[in-house]
């Protein structure tokens, strides 16, 4: 990555390929929608899951905020997909950072990705 270059080479396949953007398209017993926003800045997340026998088996994004925030949403959708639903839980931003070097100004950016996944855990918890 160049040193005048803000992205490394994950957030630049993650956003330029996101297989996860978009929403929840098959059918099943459970889906969760979580919404989160910033308000700082604009930057708004919503992630969908449809979840089976504890199981998220299909989960998508829809991000408007800068590519970090698209390539975070894009890699953990990815991780989570087919997992079970406790791992919504168990994401954190420090581990994102470092992944994808987000600057620290960016940070605020990040949380939306941990918030709305542990939304989508709260809500799956209420609903047993």
């Amino acid at each position: 990555m160049p040193a005048n270059d803000p992205y490394n080479e994950e957030v630049r396949r993650c956003f330029e390929t996101p297989v996860h953007a978009g929403d929840v398209e098959g059918e099943y017993p459970e889906v969760l929608v979580a919404d989160v926003s910033e308000s700082a800045n604009g930057s708004r997340l919503v992630v969908s899951a449809g979840v089976e026998d504890g199981i998220v088996a299909e989960i998508r994004f829809r991000a408007f905020g800068c590519p970090h925030l698209v390539a975070a949403a894009e890699l953990v959708c990815s991780e989570l997909e087919n997992g079970p639903l406790e791992r919504l839980a168990a994401i954190g931003t420090n581990g994102l950072m470092e992944r994808l070097a987000v600057p620290v100004g960016k940070t605020g950016r990040l949380f939306l990705v941990e918030d709305a996944l542990r939304l989508l855990h709260r809500q799956a918890v209420c609903a047993e």
